[in-house]
């Protein structure tokens, strides 16, 4: 599974540097000069970092034959992805990654099947994105108190919910 950690943004310049939207909480070890990061659209890649700096709280980045600024304006949109495989499992039991909660089957605490998990929303909090047959998708805050089991190895989350929340 491809996880994105970048979105190509404007041009910045006219040697070919590009904004990155930073889409992961570790960019110094994503983008080190001579590694190659694979792109969405996968024709636009792989682009090899050449440069990486910081300007005004803004990741500007430059990539191997990206030399002006219509080549750099050529890449705006593409995301930056990465294999789930190379993400460190975190030593936290409580810490998650959304590419290892997607696709989790949800069930009440009672064992009454809820749906699967499509996507994980990070608005102020988590947010469970839950996909139900025949019903609109519902939404659970990712707490303990409302999920209170997580099982990877199983592959379900039980969740708790008050009264109206599904």
């Amino acid at each position: 599974m491809q996880l994105v950690v970048g979105r190509i943004g404007r041009p910045h310049g006219v040697r070919g540097d590009v904004t990155v939207e930073v889409r992961t909480d570790d960019p110094e070890l994503r983008f080190v000069a001579g590694k190659p990061i694979a792109t969405d659209p996968a024709d636009r890649g792989p682009l090899v970092v050449a440069g990486r700096r910081w300007h005004k709280g803004v990741l500007l980045l430059t990539f191997e034959g990206i030399t002006d600024r219509d080549a750099a304006e050529e890449l705006r949109g593409t995301m930056l992805v990465i294999d789930s495989a190379e993400v460190t499992p975190s030593d936290d039991p409580d810490e998650f990654h959304d590419h290892q909660l997607i696709g989790l089957s949800v069930q009440t605490v009672a064992g009454e099947p809820v749906g699967e998990v499509e996507d994980v929303l990070h608005h102020g909090q988590d947010l469970l994105v839950v996909r139900r047959k025949g019903q609109e998708d519902a939404l659970i805050p990712f707490v303990r108190e409302l999920v209170p089991e997580v099982d990877l190895e199983a592959g379900r989350l039980v969740v708790d919910p008050p009264e109206g929340l599904l």
